[in-house]
């Protein structure tokens, strides 16, 4: 059995996560993993230190999934569902009759099938009956110019969706959407729109209070009162937060002392930043919060594991505010410099100290996100823990981010 799997977003037009790619460690190139079928099925992808299944790694979303060849031909897991995976056929196989014929069959059994880093070529043409989706690398359309843009809108009209892969720029994504591509997997969320640059003076006076508050070790209730009472809407965020079973499974909340009593101070400091964040969020993509939302946790139990202080929950604020810069479209070093927060966590939202604890860290968030195995195992070296308790943290962040977006968007 395998153990270790990443996940990467496929967004639409609307910027909202269409499907994610997975990708699995123990697999040669990320690939599915060499095994024979009957040990593979979508209830148990995991060692049994680690049972996770792909639906709880893409939360029901598709997911694609790269398979080689002889994966292909003799060892296809056909217990996986065909309602939640969609098998992608890698750039590096051999095209003969014997895969093609494969590849139909897997298709007749109701599976949507995928040509990864599609480069135009004609040896690709047999598999264009029966493919749901082509990915093509951005670079690949920018070199091949109009013949490419005539490609893929002859694609499109044979209902084959096109996800351009590796776009990393909003100016590529609204260029690449202009030609008719639909899907898109790459960066470009994690990365501020400086063209907008959003007027955030009254937003970001409430957001500075709240985080200055959370963030000292002393707490004053009533001056948090203060601060949530002059937004209406921030109020029934916390109080709908709070009232969350995950968070309070036993009596419902009705009040801010309330919570705090029910909860502690800790956890609110947590949560008041959070809400504070949310409510900057505007039209922003729902998936810029939750990613947000799984540094916030995973940092915040890396720190415990570490047994780091937690009062005020520092960590927990670094993976929170990790992407301010893609919600707000101003620069992290210009933001900073606004939020009452320490100088190692100002040097960690803004890279300059990678080695520090924080910044390893943020690190260990961004190696999770681009399936850098090397980096996870270094860093879970650094921090004396074994490489599946980390993971094990991880996927206990996306599950609590999942659950916890459900109060916030």
């Amino acid at each position: 059995m395998f153990a270790y799997v990443a996940r990467q977003a496929i967004y639409n037009v609307e910027k909202r996560v269409f499907a994610y790619e997975l990708l699995f460690r123990d697999g040669d190139s990320n690939c599915f993993p060499d095994m024979s079928p009957d040990e593979a099925t979508s209830n148990m992808i995991a060692t049994s230190h680690l049972s996770i299944g792909i639906e709880d790694i893409t939360f029901n979303k598709p997911a694609f999934i790269n398979f080689h060849r002889d994966t292909l031909l003799y060892r296809f897991p056909s217990t996986l569902d065909p309602l939640s995976v969609v098998i992608e056929i890698v750039e590096t196989v051999e095209v003969n009759d014997e895969l093609v014929q494969a590849c139909k069959h897997i298709r007749n059994l109701g599976y949507q099938l995928a040509l990864d880093d599609y480069d135009f070529g004609s040896r690709w043409d047999v598999f264009l009956p029966f493919v749901d989706y082509i990915k093509v690398e951005v670079e690949e359309i920018e070199k091949q110019g109009p013949a490419a843009v005539a490609k893929i809108q002859q694609l499109n009209s044979h209902g084959i969706k096109i996800i351009a892969e590796k776009v990393e720029t909003h100016e590529q994504f609204e260029r690449f959407k202009d030609m008719g591509v639909k899907l898109f997997q790459g960066y470009f969320l994690a990365r501020p729109e400086m063209i907008r640059h959003r007027d955030l003076n009254a937003s970001l006076h409430s957001v500075t209070e709240l985080v200055s508050l959370s963030n000292s070790p002393n707490f004053d209730v009533k001056e948090v009162t203060k601060v949530i009472e002059r937004d209406v809407g921030l109020a029934y965020k916390l109080m709908r937060f709070v009232n969350n079973p995950l968070i309070n499974k036993r009596q419902k909340i009705e009040s801010l002392q309330h919570a705090l009593n029910y909860m502690g101070h800790i956890e609110i400091k947590k949560f008041i930043a959070l809400l504070a964040l949310a409510n900057l969020r505007g039209e922003k993509p729902g998936e810029l919060l939750i990613q947000s939302l799984v540094r916030a946790r995973f940092c915040s139990l890396m720190s415990v594991e570490l047994e780091l202080p937690e009062n005020p929950p520092s960590s927990f604020i670094l993976g929170l505010f990790s992407m301010l810069d893609a919600l707000l479209d101003q620069p992290m070093e210009s933001l900073v410099q606004k939020l009452p927060v320490g100088a190692e966590l100002q040097d960690a939202l803004c890279h300059k100290n990678k080695d520090s604890n924080m910044g390893l860290q943020l690190r260990a968030c961004y190696a999770f996100e681009e399936a850098n195995w090397d980096e996870i195992d270094y860093i879970a070296a650094e921090f004396e823990l074994t490489g599946e308790r980390l993971y094990t943290l991880y996927y206990e962040a996306m599950h609590w981010a999942q659950n916890m977006s459900t109060s916030l968007i």
